[in-house]
């Protein structure tokens, strides 16, 4: 194998898949990168055994054949050298050497056979979509799932798809993230899957902000995802979704309009005033004003408040305002709008504007769960 590419190129390959490469493992070859280079074009596969990542990138090719490298090490070096080419070579004993103007280095790999194979998606079912649409699915629901391990199947976020739409939702219990998006299915199509949130950010980061298509391959115990010069495939979690549905409120009796950016900064402040054992703040709405209050004995107390449209009786809420502004931080609109029944129940919010009456669904939905009021 012998190849000569840019620098810049080469390091944006490794890049895209160092970060798939086993850091701990007890088969030495997961912590290398399987490099092929073959017909112009050089493909780099990294994978831990639960997901995989294969890139592709343009090379002027002079000897087709595959080694693997040591992907820290390999990175580590291509960052360190400050040129516009590369030449990279290996024999037959996968020593590679990596020529870089007068500079020489040898890096010991492991046979190609070694490493394990991606698995066939030839007989996986298909469905198209806007990459654009997929990554901002996966940012509006995946910063919501679970972070703890004894509640396996909400660390990932649940994928359902059918012949037009494809559902996204993630929840730790605490706080809920909902968002369809369209797709184009071959034939009649019902699927559903437990994405792993560690595959999610791959997955995410691997796809561009334009209306390119996307592949996604749907089989029993895996998905993957291809565009023009990636693949990223994981294996799923195992386990049964919780039914979610039932948790959203069908109805508000209120809906109010709040300017989006000027709320997350009142919900910053009044965040200082919270401690890890009173994660409370109080909301009021009365009387077109939104009040924010905290009050923690060994802290202190924060009052703030902003006008909104609302002029219906008073409104009173507890909630714990890091989730309020994880929210806000993956909404995009000016506003977010923020539908209520009554103390005791789930907040509706969304960047979508929306009725009393949830039918349809706004895309995205996002669910806050009330926390005990003070004195009640």
């Amino acid at each position: 194998m012998k190849f000569l590419m840019s620098r810049n190129e080469l390091c944006n390959l490794v890049n895209s898949v160092q970060n798939i490469v086993a850091q701990r493992t007890p088969m030495p070859i997961l912590t290398n990168i399987l490099v092929d280079a073959n017909d112009s074009t050089v493909t780099l596969t990294a994978t831990d055994l639960t997901v995989g990542i294969r890139c592709s990138a343009t090379a002027k090719v002079l000897e087709p054949g595959a080694t693997t490298v040591p992907a820290r090490r390999f990175a580590q070096l291509l960052k360190e050298l400050n040129v516009s080419y590369i030449e990279v070579s290996a024999n037959e004993k996968d020593v590679s050497q990596i020529v870089a103007d007068a500079a020489t280095f040898r890096l010991h790999g492991m046979p190609k056979g070694d490493f394990p194979a991606l698995p066939d998606l030839s007989g996986a079912q298909r469905v198209i979509v806007k990459q654009k649409d997929i990554k901002d699915a996966l940012f509006r629901t995946a910063f919501a799932v679970s972070q703890e391990e004894n509640r396996y199947v909400l660390t990932g976020v649940s994928f359902t798809v059918s012949e037009e739409a494809a559902l996204f939702v993630g929840t730790d219990g605490k706080r809920l993230a909902r968002m369809t998006i369209p797709v184009q299915a071959e034939g009649r199509l019902s699927y559903g899957c437990i994405i792993p949130s560690k595959a999610v950010a791959e997955l995410a980061k691997n796809l561009s902000d334009n209306d390119e298509s996307a592949t996604i391959y749907l089989l029993p115990d895996k998905i993957a995802i291809q565009t023009n010069d990636r693949l990223v495939l994981t294996k799923l979690l195992s386990g049964e979704y919780p039914d979610v549905e039932r948790v959203i409120p069908q109805q508000s009796n209120c809906v109010v309009a709040i300017h989006r950016e000027e709320l997350s900064a009142l919900l910053r402040q009044v965040s200082l005033f919270i401690s890890e054992a009173n994660t409370s703040v109080r909301c009021t709405i009365c009387d077109n004003s939104l009040q924010l209050s905290a009050n923690t004995a060994d802290i202190g107390d924060g009052k703030v408040s902003m006008p909104v449209n609302y002029a219906g009786p008073r409104f009173d809420i507890a909630f714990n305002p890091l989730y309020f502004l994880d929210i806000l931080r993956h909404s995009h609109g000016e506003f977010i709008y923020m539908g209520f029944q009554d103390s005791f129940n789930p907040v509706i919010l969304s960047d979508a504007e929306f009725g009393t009456t949830l039918e349809p669904y706004p895309s995205p939905l996002f669910i806050l769960m009330p926390l005990r009021l003070s004195g009640s």
